[in-house]
């Protein structure tokens, strides 16, 4: 992976933000695409969950793409991708469509694209790749993880 973030920005990143889309929720409570933002959701981040075959999850309303996200819904500042990296690109275009564009988008442990990374840097979305979410909010935001 090029250009490691550095602990400070993942700081910033994760202090400044409030609510998270998560791309590849499921409904499994062993699935860490379950198991994540349920954590997340518990530190005070609002969820948005994102997939067709779900209803609702956490307690909030599933979409079944981010190009169905409603335009008076809250901006989204995260967006978390818990899908297969060959997958990544084809979420970009719909990322790049979000109205104002989302501060970061963060793919999970295992997932990279380059490709769809510089698409998303170009445009001035900050890029995590290959990392998870809940590991950095626990190692850089509580003291007690």
């Amino acid at each position: 992976m090029e250009g490691a973030v550095q602990d400070s920005d993942l700081a910033r990143m994760l202090g400044e933000a409030r609510t998270i889309a998560v791309v590849g929720i499921k409904d499994g409570e062993r699935d860490d695409a379950y198991r994540v933002p349920r954590y997340l959701q518990d530190h005070g981040y609002r969820i948005v969950p994102v997939n067709p075959k779900l209803g609702d999850i956490l307690g909030e309303t599933a979409y079944p793409g981010l190009a169905h996200l409603p335009q008076s819904g809250p901006a989204i500042d995260i967006v978390n991708l818990f899908r297969a990296s060959e997958h990544i690109a084809g979420h970009v275009d719909e990322i790049l469509g979000l109205s104002p564009l989302p501060r970061t988008v963060w793919m999970q442990l295992g997932i990279e694209d380059g490709a769809s990374a510089e698409r998303l840097r170009a445009a001035g979305v900050e890029v995590v790749q290959d990392r998870c979410i809940m590991v950095d909010h626990r190692r850089l935001m509580t003291s007690n993880p």
